[in-house]
């Protein structure tokens, strides 16, 4: 068996006896209660921990647009904005995250109640044989009683701060769960857009690819143009055929996963006009990391939750002082109902507890709190370092998907030239078909190259937006204040 001797100093007597005497006992005893709560304000003081992130330079890239905290705007493109606000009110996703951030809200309501009395009303009836109490047997009490733990060295406090910070961390993780639902779902669809464009251009591609095989079939009497190179252009057709069904299949499944991130079920149809790739935006501000550590809701996140770990230590310092509760009651005694309110009773009492041996449980659960705290910073610091990675990962892709697209450009247009000569050598009898053919498949392969080097792009900037992005007041955020 297993003993926890702890000094328990009862004050019950004591109280009876100043209210027995007169009042100034109970003026001292009400005197001392006072002082009690008083010196609880001065909770353990837990050590301050530094930021293990060395002073960051400025980014290496800015721009001199100011980003809104509604970035996917910047596109200038209604169905995208439309797409992105439904989703924010409808996407599952999001509403688990946004009940996640009410029940840390109801948390920290719960740990708050310890600061208030704990009151009980209780009634009740029995019969008695033989009669010890009352004349009958019969007897009827009526009761209310109240247990206040004094919040002493500010243990319940810390508790509590400790709640709020985490539930303010849970909203930081419901404003980075929106950036990120909205950054989803501007990537689906300028994927989307962009194989619409691919779709677009392979139909072009086939129609040239089959025009081209009647015209050589046409020749093939005259004896310039050979068999094989007749079924070369064939394998070329198919080819784009089977170009066209791929992108077909990407399309069904980018539309099955912007309706899912909509909230509704895969099979319902999604009504839009196919539109081109928009133009990059002007590159925004990246301003200084500072701001960005105040304005990114994850980083925020990981700092509440190293407040709350900090508070965590705090509460576990408290609990290795003495502890001061306060109880009392009152009875209404009878043997029927109607007699209920001429016997009555009443008690007041203190408790005080000072742990003296608990085998090092104490100790070791401040040890654990501040292994806990550690960790958190570290985690913090993590976060940091990650939030400065992203912001530069996506200005030097940026900056090199424009290069490379500009090198693309260059290339489908020597390709373009290059076809266009050995198609006419060939037909002069200069060339092989068997280059015309290659050059023709380059060009075309170029072509669907550079749509998707565009789209690239574009998801570079929106990692880049999303880097960036502080958090954005939502429909259910306004409800919830009204």
């Amino acid at each position: 068996m297993k003993i926890e001797p702890s000094t328990q100093l009862k004050l019950d007597k004591v109280v009876c006896h100043f209210l027995r005497t007169d009042t100034s006992g109970l003026l001292l005893f009400f005197m001392f209660l006072v002082s009690i709560v008083f010196f609880s304000a001065c909770s353990p003081k837990t050590t301050q921990a530094k930021l293990p992130v060395e002073t960051p330079q400025p980014f290496t890239y800015t721009g001199k647009e100011v980003p809104t905290d509604a970035w996917w705007t910047s596109f200038n493109d209604q169905r995208l904005n439309t797409l992105v606000e439904q989703a924010i009110g409808t996407n599952m996703n999001l509403t688990a995250v946004w009940f996640r951030f009410k029940e840390a809200q109801a948390v920290v309501d719960r740990q708050s109640s310890f600061l208030l009395p704990d009151v009980e009303a209780s009634i009740r009836s029995s019969l008695n044989r033989p009669q010890p109490d009352f004349v009958g047997g019969e007897n009827v009490q009526l009761g209310l009683s109240a247990f206040y733990e004094v919040d002493l060295w500010g243990r319940i406090s810390a508790l509590i701060k400790a709640e709020k910070f985490r539930a303010e961390a849970t909203f930081a993780d419901y404003q980075a769960a929106s950036i990120s639902l909205s950054a989803e779902i501007t990537s689906t669809w300028y994927q989307l857009m962009a194989e619409w464009q691919q779709l677009e251009l392979i139909d072009e591609q086939i129609n040239t690819n089959q025009k081209i095989l009647d015209f050589i079939k046409a020749q093939f009497g005259s004896g310039q143009i050979r068999s094989v190179d007749i079924l070369r252009q064939q394998q070329l057709v198919e080819a784009s055929r089977e170009q066209k069904i791929q992108t077909e299949s990407r399309i069904e499944v980018l539309e099955h996963q912007l309706a899912v991130l909509l909230g509704m079920p895969a099979q319902n149809e999604i009504e839009y006009v196919p539109d081109s790739l928009p133009d990059l935006p002007p590159l925004p501000d990246t301003g200084i990391p500072s701001e960005l550590l105040a304005r990114r809701p994850d980083v925020q996140s990981a700092f509440k939750l190293l407040q709350a770990s900090d508070r965590e230590v705090a509460s576990a310092i408290s609990n290795r002082y003495p502890r001061l509760s306060i109880s009392t009651s009152a009875q209404l005694r009878a043997n029927n109902f109607d007699n209920l309110l001429e016997d009555w009773a009443y008690s007041l009492g203190g408790n005080l507890v000072a742990p003296l041996f608990y085998g090092g449980r104490l100790n070791a659960e401040v040890d654990r709190t501040q292994a806990v705290k550690n960790q958190r910073l570290y985690e913090y610091g993590q976060t940091v370092l990650v939030a400065f990675q992203e912001v530069e990962d996506a200005l030097i892709q940026e900056r090199k998907q424009l290069e490379s697209i500009e090198v693309l450009k260059v290339q489908v247009e020597l390709a373009t030239r290059a076809y266009q000569q050995l198609e006419i050598e060939y037909f002069n009898g200069l060339s092989d078909y068997l280059a015309v053919l290659t050059a023709l498949n380059q060009e075309q392969q170029l072509r669907r190259d550079l749509i998707t080097a565009n789209s690239l792009l574009l998801e570079y900037r929106i990692a880049l937006y999303r880097a960036l992005a502080g958090g954005f007041t939502t429909e259910r955020e306004l409800e919830t204040e009204s």
